[in-house]
């Protein structure tokens, strides 16, 4: 099959809270019509497809991908951060696609990595990046995607976020504590997503003997940056050093001296706060390898078009 049959391609790319949809008429053209719905608006993937399809005047694609934050196994996908769930094979038979790819979200973001521009991150700390060496990728939104690549173009999946979340210090230990208590699992995701930084304020409250206000995670992230709420400067706070130490570790495990890269729907919006905190200084503590980790770039992906959608376009060409 040539590339001129594979097009034209939808791309979506799937989160719990929304679904982000773009296509690419032709090989080598940027992504068009890119657009944005909230999961909750629709009763299925499928009709939200149809939507967007049927709201841009677009045929059926030849081709489509999709990234979406949920393991993939099998023909049938049930969403862990949403209620949405489909049989691969009967999307496909609906939009009338020749062949519809199916990821995990952060499997295309790492797909994407090797084609970001300077403008597209902000460097946070480390040296320059090894050429060719294992790149990491971890990012907080509705939950927590980790992921990596190796040689440019082989992903690596997994269902990181759920890892267990540990503490460094008496007060982490004691915040690890409170939510092991309300959770069972303490995993990372329940620290370090848009979810988990209201778990992490209201842990906070709970540590302190403090009353808990109901709070959103755009409110607690508003409040620690107006320094405010004292419970929500230490949650944003916490936050980061539990993202800095969880990122150390993944760059140990990986070999990632090619590069970290923190993506997501939250620390982008955060700008420069992530490198006033602590989370440089809790990457690099690992004792005996603290230069090895010094010399690792960290950088925050912030490009105006969405990369998991370009990610899941060189999968279709590269998986």
């Amino acid at each position: 099959m040539t590339a001129t049959h594979t097009f034209p391609r939808l791309l979506g790319d799937i989160g719990g809270t929304n679904a982000r949809f773009a296509w690419q008429p032709q090989a080598g053209a940027p992504l068009a019509d890119i657009a944005t719905y909230a999961c909750a608006d629709y009763e299925s993937l499928l009709l939200a497809m149809q939507h967007y399809l049927r709201v841009h005047a677009k045929p059926a694609p030849r081709w489509c991908a999709i990234g979406i934050a949920n393991p993939v196994d099998g023909d049938r996908i049930k969403m862990t951060n949403h209620d949405w769930s489909f049989s691969i094979a009967e999307v496909q038979k609906g939009l009338g696609a020749d062949r519809f790819l199916v990821i995990n979200d952060f499997t295309a973001l790492a797909m994407a990595l090797p084609v970001l521009t300077e403008a597209d991150l902000m460097q946070v700390g480390g040296g320059a990046p090894v050429t060719g060496a294992p790149l990491a990728l971890l990012g907080a939104g509705t939950g927590l995607g980790v992921s990596g690549l190796l040689n440019g173009k082989v992903p690596l999946g997994g269902e990181g976020g759920h890892v267990t979340l540990s503490g460094v210090d008496d007060l982490e230990d004691a915040i690890v504590r409170a939510l092991r208590l309300r959770f069972g699992h303490a995993s990372a995701e329940r620290a370090l997503s848009g979810p988990g930084l209201v778990n992490l304020y209201e842990a906070s409250c709970a540590v302190a003997g403090v009353a808990v206000q109901r709070r959103t995670a755009a409110e607690v992230a508003s409040l620690a940056e107006a320094g405010t709420d004292a419970q929500c400067v230490q949650a944003e706070a916490l936050f980061f050093s539990f993202l800095g130490t969880l990122a150390g570790n993944l760059a140990l495990s990986l070999g990632a001296r090619g590069g970290v890269y923190i993506g997501g729907g939250i620390v982008p919006k955060m700008g420069r706060r992530i490198a006033e905190s602590n989370f440089r200084e809790r990457f690099e503590a690992k004792g005996r390898f603290r230069a090895y980790l010094a010399s690792i770039p960290i950088f925050v992906v912030n490009a105006k078009v969405p990369p998991a959608l370009v990610g899941a376009t060189r999968a279709l060409d590269e998986l």
